[in-house]
């Protein structure tokens, strides 16, 4: 079980783009995600007339480490460690360590 997750509102504690926040669109590797807004980029796009797609110049989203970015906590409106428990019931839940809330509960 991951720490961040697609999905997840998470804030840039790191980097160029610190302070922003988004939502994770992918997982990219163990290490990497991309998060919708940060990390842009600008690609020179060729255009490719099978596809459809129009030529010029287009911002890209990149993947960012995940030790550079933590989840949002809505009720505490800021960034926030996450860890794991199991409940009675056998499932294993991520919850903040700040206030012991269950992310995205």
């Amino acid at each position: 079980m991951r720490k961040v997750k697609k999905g997840d509102n998470v804030i840039v504690i790191s980097g160029r783009d610190k302070g922003k926040r988004g939502d994770v669109v992918r997982v990219v590797d163990d290490e990497h995600v991309v998060v919708a807004g940060i990390n842009q980029v600008k690609k020179h796009q060729r255009p490719n007339p099978m596809k459809g797609e129009q030529g010029g110049i287009v911002n890209k989203d990149m993947p960012i480490h995940v030790s550079n970015v933590a989840v949002f906590n809505p009720v505490t409106k800021k960034a926030d460690r996450v860890g794991f428990r199991t409940l009675e019931d056998g499932r294993k839940v991520r919850f903040f360590k700040s206030n012991g809330e269950l992310v995205g509960a």
